[in-house]
């Protein structure tokens, strides 16, 4: 299975222990699912990792943006969305993680974002929450 999962889902995962984390560990378990991303959606999260409140409690955790980026990027696919098309008109960042999961050709969006959440697919591409996203790996 083929899956990009939203900034909001990682950052989530990566710094806390709760639904969005036990998705990641189920996700390393699983030798069926590759994760896709994209050079937007980790300039995202550099970005929100970099902030003062992230940035904190990776210190708390004993981890720097840096490490955390760089072992993120060692389990990922990168792809390169040659075209990002607007769709989520309020919000832009979202657009980026269509494209991705379009040029990767994804299975699933894993999201806690409500404007792709409602979207429900896109090109085929079903859009879940982490939760749905749990259930699906089983």
């Amino acid at each position: 299975m083929r899956w990009v999962l939203d900034t909001n889902v990682v950052v989530s995962g990566l710094l806390w222990q709760g639904t969005s984390y036990h998705l990641l560990v189920a996700i390393r378990q699983q030798p069926n699912i590759q994760v896709y991303s994209s050079p937007a959606l980790l300039e995202e999260l550099a970005d929100v990792l970099s902030r003062p409140f992230s940035a904190k409690r990776l210190g708390m955790i004993g981890q720097s943006v840096r490490g955390v980026l760089a072992d993120f990027v060692e389990v990922v696919e990168l792809v390169e969305p040659v075209d990002v098309p607007r769709v989520v008109l309020c919000d832009p960042d979202d657009d980026h993680v269509l494209a991705a999961a379009s040029t990767a050709r994804a299975d699933c969006i894993v999201s806690g974002d409500s404007d792709l959440l409602t979207l429900g697919r896109y090109q085929g591409i079903s859009i879940l929450t982490v939760v749905q996203a749990l259930q699906r790996i089983g």
